[in-house]
Formats: C-alpha cells, sequence, structure tokens
C-alpha cells in the first residue's frame, strides 16, 4: 500500500462498525425497486448522523449527500443501488415479498456509506479539490414491470430504472464523473475487474386479444389468443439466425398469462420480452423486427395484439480513463496483480449504462461473493472483503482524481464524448422508444392494415 494513502485507508477501517451493521440490516430487510422505504429511512438517519444534509427524491426512495473541499473542481460521484431481487428458494428472502440480496446492493449501500464517514472526518479532505457525491439509488433490478408501469400511469415515475429517473429529475446535476462498486462471485475474494462493458435493453410487451368461446362445443366461434401468442414465440425463435453475431442480440420472451379455464378458448395472454444489444441502433432495429413479427402472427390468425413497449436500459461502456483509474485505486487497497481490466462484453444490461451515455462512467467488479447471482445460494457475508475494501478503494479514487487541482478527475472529464450532451437530450431519445397502440386494424370488408412502428 502507497504510503500518501494509508491515513484515508486508517480512517475507513476506523468505521468498520458502521459499515458492518449497515451491511447486516439491509441484508435482513430487502425491498425491490421503488419500495425501498425502510432501507432508505436506516441509511438517511445513517447519513444525517453523520452530518449530511441529503437532497431526497422526494415520492421515490433515494437521496444523495455531497461532501464540498471549499475548492473548486469537478464533482465525482459514488453510487450505491438500493433494490433487491427476488428468489423465493434463498433462505433469507423475506418470506412474504420473497425479496433477498442476492445480487449484493446491499454491500454496496454499506460501502459507500463507509467512505463517506471516513471522508467527512476532519482532515481528510485535505489537498483535494471540488465536490464528492454520495448517492443511494432505487430499482435498478429490471423486475416487476406492471408494477413500474402502474407508478409510471399514475405520473410517479417516467422511467423504470431509478437511475433513469434520478436523471429526468435533475439529481445528477453538476457531476463530472460516476463511479459504482459491485460484488460478484466469478473471482476470488482480494480481487477486481473492470470490463469493456454490457448490452442494454427495450422492454416489448405484447397483449394478445382474442375472442372467447367454449373450446369443444363451439371452438370455430373463437379466436385463440394463446395459439397467436405461440405463432409469435415460434416467429421471435424464427429470427435468431437473423441477429448479427457482432452485435450481441439476445431475447427471452415469457408467457404471463396464458388463458384462464381449460374448457373455454383464450380470449388474452400477455407475453413480456426484452430485446438486448450492443448499441442503441442494434435494439431498435432488432425490436423492429419483434414487433413486425407479433404483428403478423395476430393477423395470421385474425387475433390482435396491443404494443407496449417501453425503453429499458442504454448499452453500458465503461469510460477507459476512469477504468484506469480505479484499477489503480484497486491495485493500492488490495495489493499488485489484483485488478485487471478486460475486453468482455457481457449480455446482461444496467441501468448505470444510461449514466455513461451523459458523463465518464465505470462499472467496477469485486470478488467474494459465493453462489450463482439472483440464485438461492448467493452469499455476500464476508463483509470486510465486499464492503471495507471497496469503501478504501473509493476512498483512495476519490484522492488519485482530486488531488493536484483535480487534474485527473478534469482529464477524463474533458476527454470524454458523450452520446447525448444533456438531460433533455436524453429524455427526447429515450421518450421516443415509447410506443402503444394495437398492431392490427381489422376493416368492416375483410381487409387489414399492419403496423409494427
Amino acid at each position: 500500500m502507497e504510503s500518501r494513502y494509508e491515513d484515508l485507508i486508517r480512517r475507513v477501517e476506523r468505521h468498520r462498525d458502521l459499515i458492518f451493521a449497515a451491511a447486516e440490516h439491509l441484508w435482513k430487510n430487502p425491498e425491490t425497486g421503488y419500495k425501498e422505504w425502510k432501507s432508505h429511512t436506516y441509511l438517511k438517519n445513517a447519513y444525517e448522523r453523520l452530518g449530511f444534509t441529503l437532497t431526497e427524491a422526494g415520492d421515490i426512495p433515494g437521496f444523495y449527500g455531497e461532501l464540498d473541499t471549499g475548492r473548486p473542481g469537478p464533482t465525482i460521484q459514488f453510487m450505491a443501488e438500493l433494490d433487491a431481487v427476488k428468489c423465493a428458494t434463498h433462505p433469507d428472502c423475506d418470506p412474504e415479498t420473497k425479496a433477498v440480496h442476492a445480487c449484493g446492493h446491499c454491500c454496496q449501500s454499506a460501502g459507500v456509506l463507509g467512505v463517506a464517514a471516513a471522508l467527512s472526518e476532519p482532515g481528510a479532505l485535505d489537498g483535494l479539490c471540488g465536490k464528492i457525491r454520495f448517492l443511494e439509488v432505487p430499482a435498478e433490478e429490471a423486475l416487476e414491470i406492471g408494477y413500474r408501469e402502474s407508478l409510471r400511469e399514475q405520473g410517479v415515475i417516467r422511467y423504470f430504472g431509478g437511475k433513469q429517473e434520478f436523471l429526468a429529475r435533475g439529481l445528477f446535476e453538476g457531476a463530472d464523473l460516476n463511479v459504482l462498486i459491485h460484488t460478484t462471485g466469478t473471482d476470488p475474494a482480494g480481487t477486481g475487474y473492470i470490463i469493456r462493458g454490457g448490452n442494454g435493453f427495450l422492454l416489448k410487451n405484447y397483449t394478445f386479444r382474442g375472442k372467447s368461446a367454449h373450446a369443444a362445443g363451439s371452438p370455430h366461434k373463437g379466436v385463440n389468443a394463446l395459439y397467436a401468442a405461440t405463432q409469435a414465440l415460434t416467429a421471435i425463435n424464427a429470427l435468431r439466425e437473423t441477429f448479427p453475431d457482432s452485435e450481441s442480440v439476445r431475447t427471452h420472451p415469457i408467457v404471463t398469462s396464458g388463458g384462464t379455464v381449460v374448457n373455454a378458448i383464450p380470449e388474452l395472454v400477455t407475453v413480456e420480452n426484452y430485446i438486448r444489444g450492443a448499441t442503441v441502433e442494434t435494439m431498435i432495429r432488432e425490436g423492429e423486427k419483434l414487433d413486425r413479427a407479433v404483428a403478423g402472427s395476430a393477423l395470421s390468425l385474425g387475433a390482435n395484439v396491443t404494443f407496449r413497449n417501453r425503453p429499458g436500459y442504454l448499452p453500458m461502456y465503461n469510460d477507459p480513463a476512469l477504468s484506469a483509474a480505479c484499477r489503480d485505486a484497486m491495485t493500492v487497497v488490495l495489493g499488485e496483480g489484483t485488478a485487471k481490466i478486460t475486453d468482455k462484453w457481457i449480455g446482461g444490461s444496467s441501468d448505470m449504462g444510461d449514466l455513461a451515455a451523459l458523463m465518464p462512467t465505470v462499472y467496477v467488479s469485486v470478488g467474494g461473493a459465493h453462489g450463482k447471482a439472483h440464485g438461492d445460494d448467493y452469499d455476500v457475508s464476508d463483509t470486510e472483503t465486499l464492503c471495507v475494501n471497496p469503501a478504501k478503494i473509493l476512498a483512495v479514487l476519490a484522492k488519485m482524481l482530486l488531488e493536484n487541482g483535480g487534474e485527473k478527475a478534469c482529464a477524463i472529464r474533458d476527454g470524454y464524448r458523450p452520446l447525448y450532451r444533456s438531460k433533455e437530450e436524453y429524455c427526447a431519445a429515450m421518450d421516443a422508444l415509447t410506443m402503444d397502440g394495437d398492431a392490427v386494424a381489422y376493416r368492416e370488408d375483410g381487409a387489414a392494415q399492419v403496423r409494427w412502428k
């Protein structure tokens, strides 16, 4: 460990009990997206005891607090995610909601709280400039889509992802760089890595509508919505060989409602799907193929289908310069040879990609978790490795970025080329991905008009 960072490391270690307590509380009180009010309250109280004046999101969970060095310079963000996933067979899941932190977000919140406590100590910011913002953000996991759609219809949220919603609400205004450290079970404890990035996705929800009739007595009087949906799933599968290998396209539809009683022709069937890809253009282009196939399938059986297309998350590209800084900070804390940057691209998605479209962003992974992510054996009990070490890494990174007049942070910021130049441009692009409406218009003369975009 380099001697000039030892003071910051010791400051984090003094708050080990605070970090451990937060990790334990959050593990025992898991909540899914936009419902994380217990976690919000616990962490809010913890930050306020440290002396922070918080900016809260309002009618959704989440907030941020800032430390100001008192010297002009860039603003860096250290981010944590509040939400859990669902896994009914996990031994530690909530018995009622089935929520569990089987992705380790509780470790993020505990670690960011710990570094906030360490950097709040007198003298911790000596020699640094600018501001450090600590964020607790809801709803990263893209689940319970029906619930989020209901919030959208009520006007509570504009977007399904918490970072997207924070962005639209202006809660990232003034930020220059963004960092999140995530637990992983794919690498051993005491190591860390940063990949090139991962897919974005669009939501494709389809409601097939037919006509009910007695399934045995008068099936000819009905229109089978389940058969139309089945035809659509077959058509989607037939499209897979048209997906370019180089663009990491993924699609994985499920039937969420398939009929009510076995002796009636199903009149209403719902299908939920993602289309994932490495670029926004890929997602839109391949998504239109799916919509076309679904519309044609409904038409072929005389059914109809209502599209409900929603923006998901944008592709995540880790900024190379910020990635290098994070690797250096990991090396200081974990030791030589422990941290690596790879060219790996993953099929999964995160709303960190939406931030990466506007500012230099990096998604860091630290090893030490056990079991399958989102699975019933996932374990993050190694709090020292998964919570305390990330807090140390962030403390060291803060010094690296904001010392010498913020030279490194400014160079990373100034060298970045965003996909969108403003919050307004981003929101306009996301809103353009929304589509509602029927795919087929039947006319009295028997003709039909089909649309898919």
